[in-house]
């Protein structure tokens, strides 16, 4: 094969990937920008890196089913991707006596993955209707649960006993 040739092809691959890479990193990266605004642990780079892993390795899978038919099935390989996310999203969940927090980062790590996978697909219309949805959970409804949690009176916060040193009973109802 002639190097001109050769050439072309790498051209038209590395063309073929880069929309769909980039549309997963831009809109992971909006979902990001939103985690990193109100200080998550994964916030703007995790994000992109999750949904530009996740596009990649929808690509790959789909290039390999085009290729070598029944031996890899596409839809198997998302479903690895989704449960590895599984990992990712529970390192960023933290407890702390009653209180759990990083569940919505968590579960935003998730929904960026099959916004990549989605991307990797070419299925640009979901991934972009996925993306304004996710965001007004995120921003919305998060400000609607502040309001909510205000005007019932509770901070969101479980309410904290002190222990006497040494009694191990709970000040609060010691009359003390």
């Amino acid at each position: 094969m002639f190097p001109e040739m050769e050439l072309m092809g790498f051209l038209s691959q590395v063309t073929s990937v880069l929309l769909p890479l980039t549309v997963a990193a831009v809109l992971g990266g909006i979902i990001g920008m939103e985690r990193e605004s109100i200080e998550r642990p994964a916030g703007f780079r995790t994000h992109i890196l999750v949904a530009v892993g996740s596009a990649l390795v929808m690509l790959v899978s789909v290039e390999v089913y085009s290729r070598f038919g029944n031996v890899a099935d596409p839809g198997r390989i998302a479903a690895q991707v989704v449960s590895g996310i599984g990992f990712l999203g529970a390192g960023t969940i933290l407890r702390s006596g009653l209180r759990v927090r990083g569940l919505t980062t968590a579960a935003s790590l998730w929904a960026v993955s099959a916004l990549g996978l989605a991307s990797g697909m070419k299925l640009y219309g979901y991934a972009v209707a996925s993306t304004v949805i996710i965001l007004a959970v995120l921003i919305p409804l998060r400000r609607l649960e502040e309001r909510l949690r205000r005007s019932s009176g509770r901070s969101g916060r479980p309410e904290k006993a002190r222990i006497r040193k040494g009694t191990g009973e709970d000040d609060s109802t010691s009359g003390t």
